[in-house]
């Protein structure tokens, strides 16, 4: 099959190097390029030889009269936008300069009439139409029409990566009235939620400080849709906390939280906290996991470790559990940059908003409601469950004691429930402990249930217009309360 190469200056250069024989653009189109490379392809001799469609006989004789030939293969690899703006400290001058304007237009071209022209935006499609051009003398219309959609999803994704770098150059963009999206693929998963649902992973372009995306997998099987879903969360509620601490997660919900002057120590409290739901569960720790941490966590099945860094006698020892997935995070700790977004799929639409990285609005604005006043310790406490609570599906209550979470009640459709199943979980280690909601509480009945239960303090963002009759149950019982002032709803 005899082939006339036509390309632009640097790739034709490059191509004439090699003895490959090549056509220069500018003798196509009998103008130079210009203005530093910006105007290369946009030219009629180029796009018609493109856009002609070859059944079309108006559409050749127009070709054949203005000697302009037919294109039959468009092949592009577009500026190195993304490679550019993942560099450090790009500028946006360089940023800018690294926008491709004549490929995208060519290959949308090449696209529209794939049914005439063959067009390859990825080098990973070379080996496969050489495939067909030797087996069968042409490329099938089955696999021009696959090449055409891929192009139109790489250009998509080009345009959108763009925008959205560029939106974030504004101050105080906030959302946009339009909203394109862009996320890379990072691997098939073995099914969804359920075995009879498809999923997959993807991640966003640019790197994400702190994010599961960022982890690097030392040892067992691929990670599911539950895990890595489950892994987010602990995760979230994980970057809460400077001191060494554990996060245990089973089903979205944190089941164990400590923190400790060491990891182990950190460890051992939050599978003391329940060391039922543990089992089969996930589990995170900013700190370095030692080989004293491993042969505890080892005793137990856990489906994933997540640590920012592992001993070697650690890794030997988590190892010898064939199922166990260890990742490694080095940047574990680290908070979202701001103007992160939060979203949620619905039927036929998508919910955005802010990440809720906030945990009070102010420590100064902490407001005593009781006759009572919390001591140091209480106080200690009442922050760790509040950082518990926020990330509990609502409605949630987590009750805590000496940094340890003791029992945690989530998405229960009514307070006095959450209240009831916290307080279960707790056990005889509930009294002298302090009790955290993610929301007000609109009737005095938890105050009376952990009363009853022997809870010392209570923090709630309040709000409720019938605040005082649970300021006044706190009063009779001798419970400290505080108001936050902010509410962490988690759906």
């Amino acid at each position: 099959m005899e082939v006339e190469i036509v390309s632009t200056g640097g790739t034709a250069k490059t191509l004439a190097e090699a003895g490959i024989p090549v056509i220069n653009v500018s003798d196509v189109t009998g103008f130079p390029e210009c203005l530093d490379g910006r105007v290369k392809t946009l030219h009629p001799a180029i796009h018609a030889g493109v856009l002609a469609i070859r059944k079309n006989e108006q559409h050749m004789r127009q070709l054949k009269s203005l000697g302009i030939q037919p294109i039959d293969f468009v092949v592009i690899n577009l500026y190195p936008f993304k490679q550019t703006i993942l560099k450090g400290n790009v500028q946006l001058e360089e940023a800018i300069e690294n926008i491709d304007i004549g490929g995208p237009t060519l290959l949308r071209a090449a696209a529209k009439n794939y049914q005439d022209v063959t067009v390859i935006v990825d080098p990973a499609d070379y080996s496969m139409v050489l495939g067909e051009l030797a087996k069968y003398g042409e490329v099938s219309q089955e696999t021009k029409f696959k090449l055409a959609v891929k192009v139109f999803e790489h250009t998509a994704h080009y345009d959108a990566l763009i925008a959205g770098y560029l939106r974030k150059q504004i101050k105080d963009a906030g959302f946009p009235e339009l909203l394109t999206l862009t996320y890379e693929k990072v691997q098939d998963l073995r099914y969804g939620e359920n075995p009879h649902q498809k999923a997959v992973f993807y991640r966003e372009v640019l790197p994400v400080p702190g994010s599961l995306t960022g982890a690097k997998q030392l040892h067992g099987k691929e990670l599911s849709f539950n895990n890595i879903s489950d892994t987010n969360g602990a995760l979230d509620l994980l970057r809460e906390f400077d001191e060494p601490t554990v996060v245990a997660v089973k089903h979205a919900n944190p089941c164990g939280v400590a923190s400790a002057p060491t990891i182990y120590e950190a460890y051992m409290k939050a599978y003391e906290a329940d060391p039922i739901s543990i089992f089969g569960g996930i589990v995170v720790a900013n700190r370095e996991i030692d080989a004293q941490t491993a042969a505890e966590i080892n005793k137990i099945f856990i489906e994933i470790v997540v640590a920012p860094s592992y001993t070697d006698e650690a890794l030997e020892i988590l190892k010898r559990k064939k199922n166990i997935r260890i990742l490694q995070l080095e940047d574990i700790s680290a908070r979202p940059p701001k103007g992160i977004w939060d979203t949620r799929k619905v039927l036929g639409g998508l919910l955005v908003q802010d990440m809720d990285t906030e945990l009070l609005p102010d420590m100064s604005q902490l407001k005593v409601v009781t006759e009572k006043k919390p001591t140091d310790a209480e106080m200690e406490d009442l922050i760790f469950a509040w950082k518990v609570v926020k990330h509990t599906r609502s409605n949630g209550i987590a009750i805590a004691k000496n940094k340890q979470s003791l029992g945690i009640g989530p998405g229960q459709v009514n307070r006095i429930w959450a209240v009831e199943q916290a307080i279960q979980r707790s056990g005889d280690k509930v009294k002298g402990a302090v009790l955290a909601s993610d929301a007000f509480f609109p009737f005095p009945d938890c105050v009376e249930a952990a009363a009853k239960a022997g809870i010392s303090a209570i923090i709630q963002p309040g709000g409720s217009i019938r605040d005082q009759e649970s300021i006044d149950a706190c009063n009779r019982y001798g419970i400290a309360m505080i108001f936050t002032g902010m509410r962490h709803f988690k759906h």
